[in-house]
């Protein structure tokens, strides 16, 4: 299927690694230039080549940052200050017990995972909203429908984010941009396994096995593939994604039972 959006230009934040990087390749593969951004340069380079590499008619920018700070969003905004499709994503806050968090790490947990998008939102709304053409996509997290009690900040500042974009996504709209949010469940990246090592480590098991237990629980029996994420994400990117807004799609593989 082609989507309809070679050539255009978009922002894909933390894109070195995970659900991001799938983003990215997914949306190059399109022939959409991108601009990735990332807090560790190594990785950040890694992945702009190969895309360079994969798709030779698109152009890669690479953005070394924390996207969390002004000067981070500063420095992307400078280097692609129009454009068409953003992708906003940032690492979770760690788990734990709220009983133990101060304002301080609850303050951190809105700046990256509600602030951060909002204000990246706002820097490029009106622009793309003039042009007639915008995408707007936040990886949150599945806890947004499903909160898991030991994330607390993520559901707090995810939820938060969910809340404002409601809002905002029906205004914008009747200038062709949408915002959606995807809700990732148990994919296979570097954060879900870091997760599985602090278990294993809790509970004296190898990695492998407590992956392997995850894994089962699902409905789908497996975790997802970052692939899968960024095909979908690509897809609410193309031009004739345009009346779809202000939703949050599951990618879980069935493990929410809700019907809603």
């Amino acid at each position: 299927m082609d989507l309809g959006i070679k050539g255009r230009r978009a922002i894909v934040c933390a894109s070195s690694k995970g659900l991001g990087r799938a983003c990215a390749i997914a949306l190059a593969n399109e022939g959409v230039h991108v601009t990735l951004t990332a807090r560790g340069a190594e990785a950040l380079a890694k992945t702009a080549a190969e895309i360079r590499k994969a798709n030779p008619g698109v152009t890669v920018t690479e953005i070394v940052g924390d996207i969390t700070t002004p000067a981070g969003r500063e420095a992307v905004l400078k280097a692609c200050p129009d454009p068409d499709i953003l992708v906003n994503n940032a690492g979770g806050p760690p788990p734990g017990d709220f009983r133990n968090w101060t304002r301080d790490d609850w303050i951190k947990a809105l700046d990256a995972n509600m602030l951060t998008p909002i204000e990246l939102i706002k820097a490029t709304v009106d622009g793309m909203m003039a042009r007639k053409f915008g995408r707007i996509v936040n990886i949150t997290s599945a806890a947004v429908k499903s909160p898991i009690e030991i994330l607390g900040l993520s559901n707090g500042a995810r939820a938060g984010l969910t809340g404002f974009v409601a809002g905002i996504s029906r205004k914008t709209v009747i200038n062709n941009v949408t915002i959606n949010g995807l809700l990732p469940g148990p994919f296979d990246t570097d954060r879900l396994r870091g997760t599985g090592k602090a278990e294993a480590e809790k509970r004296g098991m190898s990695v492998e096995a407590v992956m392997a237990e995850r894994a089962k629980l699902n409905p789908a029996g497996r975790f997802g593939e970052p692939e899968e994420f960024g095909l979908a994400c690509a897809f609410l990117c193309g031009a004739k994604a345009g009346f779809i807004t202000g939703q949050n799609i599951l990618l879980d593989g069935g493990a929410f039972p809700g019907t809603l």
